[in-house]
């Protein structure tokens, strides 16, 4: 039941915001009593909590899963972002600002623990690239990782970023091709026109 309870309440979370989102709506989202979700959490910190590091867990093990597999760094990079985006589906508000300007406390813990996990993964796929001439040589890689992060962060940002204007996958998709162009070299550029392409042509379908 407590699984049953944060899966439920983090695709609503995800959906309406944290703020949004009362006890008394999860309640009825399942058809169970406020009691009953009271007796595995003592309150709704406590679920906002369990159910984000729940979300950032199994983000991090789909990652850590394709990053086993060896792919080319350029390919790596599109398929990470594919599987985020299909973890985030339903995310049709702000949660990350509106879990900083609610939630301090969880939002600092969570970003700490984020940062580490996606410098590892970002880190990891540069040198690669690097190594195997998909990327520049010369590019400082402490500097683009952390680039690279806080761009991901930024895109979120809603007044930056109306939903208007710009939806969440489209965000994705130009933030890294103007990651991957600015760092590749003329051999990653032939794999990323070609996937770019692929893409498009799988989109037009």
């Amino acid at each position: 039941m407590k699984e049953a309870i944060q899966n439920t309440a983090t695709n609503l979370f995800l959906r309406l915001g944290f703020k949004s989102v009362t006890m008394d709506d999860i309640a009825e989202e399942m058809g169970i009593s406020k009691k009953t979700i009271y007796a595995h959490y003592s309150n709704k910190s406590q679920l906002i909590e369990g159910s984000v590091w729940q979300l950032m867990e199994e983000i991090n093990t789909g990652i850590e899963s394709l990053r086993a597999q060896n792919l080319n760094p350029i390919v790596e990079n599109f398929e990470v972002k594919v599987y985020v985006q299909r973890m985030l589906k339903n995310e049709k508000t702000s949660p990350q600002f509106q879990l900083k300007k609610y939630y301090p406390k969880i939002y600092n813990t969570i970003s700490n623990k984020k940062f580490e996990v996606a410098q590892r993964s970002i880190i990891d796929n540069l040198e690669r690239g690097i190594r195997s001439g998909y990327y520049r040589s010369n590019i400082s890689i402490s500097f683009v990782s952390r680039l690279h992060f806080a761009g991901m962060l930024g895109v979120k940002d809603k007044n930056l970023f109306p939903e208007d204007e710009f939806s969440n996958n489209k965000l994705m998709d130009y933030l890294l091709e103007y990651h991957l162009r600015a760092i590749c070299t003329p051999k990653g550029l032939e794999v990323l026109e070609d996937l770019l392409t692929k893409n498009k042509v799988k989109n037009e379908i």
